[in-house]
Order: C-alpha cells, then structure tokens, then sequence
C-alpha cells in the first residue's frame, strides 16, 4: 500500500473485510436477518406490554428498538468476532508492518459493518415513517446523532472486548453481557419508563442506553430537553472510555 492515501487504504480494507464477511455465513445471517427477527419478537412482546404514559406505541417502540439491535448485532457482535479473527490469523499483525497506522487497521476492519448498519437503520426509519405510519422523525439531527455516537461507541467497544476474547468461538460468550445488558436494560425491548425509578436510574447509566433515548427523541419525539442532553454526554463518555480501553488494552499479536 505505499504511497496511497489514507481513503485508499481503507477502501483497500474495508473490500477486503466485505468479501471475508460474505464468505462467512453466521455472519451474514446475524447481520442481515437477526435484527428483523428481533424486531417481530420485540413487537410480540411489546403487545404483552402496557405502554399507556410512556408515550410510545408498540409499532414505534419495536422499531426504535429495532435500531439499537441493529448496532449490537451488526456493529457490536460482529466486530468482535471480525478483530478476534483477524488477530489469531495474524492478518492485524501483518498489516501493521507496513504504512498502515493502527487507527486505519482498526477503522478498515469496522467500515463494511459501520456502513451496513447505518443502511439498515436508513431502512428501518424509511419503512416506519411511509409504510407504518410513525411520521418522519421530529428531531432528524438528534436521530442521525444517536446513530453515529451509537456506531463509533460499539466499535470501540466491540475492539475492547476482542482483548479479553481467546477465540472466535468464545466472542459468543464474551459480548453477551453488554448485550443482554443492553438488550433487556436500555430500552430496546422494555422502555425505561415502565420500570421502578431506582431500576430506571442504574439502567440510565449503561452504554447502550444515552444511544437510544437519542434515537427515540430523534424520531418519535416526546423526551424532555434535560433528558436528551444527560444521554448525549452519557453516550459520549461511554464513547471516550472505549476508545481509552483500546488505546490501552486492545492486542495485537494472538492469543496462545
């Protein structure tokens, strides 16, 4: 790659992660098919639900939630798997001989599923504005805010966990808590609005949760001023702590 610029050597890897990515049919399945599961399953369950006060209706809750699934599944869960692979094959190890910086490395790994999330997430929020009547989003800036922290705090994280990860096998075991975490304490399946105030408070404080009340005020609207900006900074401080950790603990020779 010498003398390239730095847009051409991501797009040299960002190509080469797309064809290992499709080549790989787990991955494939949970990035394009799981998170439309998850949403039927989210709006089965929700129906079970009583939103009354929450100002959500359970077309707009599962959808939502739907956007947070998809930056677990896509971003969160497949990158883990991707850096681990990456590592054990000594494919990160190989490139940081060349021009390469380790930023690129990281960045190029990330792209192809950065960039298929934010796709479907762009569905999503088309079909629930024209076909299931949920109306354009009220806040676009505080929507595509939420995505983009949403994206760049999972890869981050995503790379943290690949640390504490031996092999592509265990990265199923090792992003389960943040997802699960994620899953059942930060609005995707059960709002926020509906649990004990003191249950409602800790959960505030998980990653995944300042994401997704930045979504929800984006699109559906109906979340105080003081509400979004304390998710804002919360996202944002869940964004700095894991670029720290890979900065910090991120490996790049294998695990034997």
């Amino acid at each position: 790659m010498t003398g390239t610029t730095v847009a051409g050597r991501l797009n040299a890897l960002g190509r080469a992660e797309v064809t290992l990515l499709v080549r790989n049919r787990t991955a494939v399945f949970v990035a394009l098919l799981m998170p439309l599961l998850m949403i039927f399953a989210m709006k089965s369950m929700l129906e079970q639900v009583d939103l009354g006060g929450t100002g959500l209706t359970v077309v707009g809750a599962a959808l939502s939630g739907g956007l947070g699934m998809v930056l677990l599944q896509v971003v969160y869960m497949n990158l883990v798997a991707a850096y681990v692979a990456r590592r054990e094959e000594l494919v990160l190890k190989r490139l940081r001989t060349g021009e390469v910086s380790d930023r690129e490395i990281l960045s190029g790994t990330a792209l192809p599923a950065v960039l298929l999330a934010l796709a479907q997430c762009v569905l999503i929020v088309v079909v629930g504005t024209v076909a299931l009547d949920l109306g354009a989003p009220q806040r676009p800036e505080l929507l595509i805010l939420g995505l983009l922290i949403g994206l760049v705090m999972l890869s981050a994280l995503a790379a943290a966990t690949s640390a504490l990860t031996r092999t592509v096998q265990t990265a199923q075991l090792t992003t389960l808590p943040l997802f699960f975490a994620s899953m059942l304490g930060s609005g995707l399946f059960v709002p926020l609005e509906i649990l004990p105030d003191l249950a409602a408070s800790l959960c505030e404080l998980l990653p995944v949760t300042g994401v997704m009340t930045l979504v929800r005020a984006g699109w559906l609207g109906g979340v105080p001023g003081d509400e979004v900006a304390g998710a804002g900074l919360s996202a944002v401080a869940w964004t700095v702590l894991g670029v720290f950790a890979v900065q910090r603990w991120f490996r790049w020779d294998p695990r034997r």
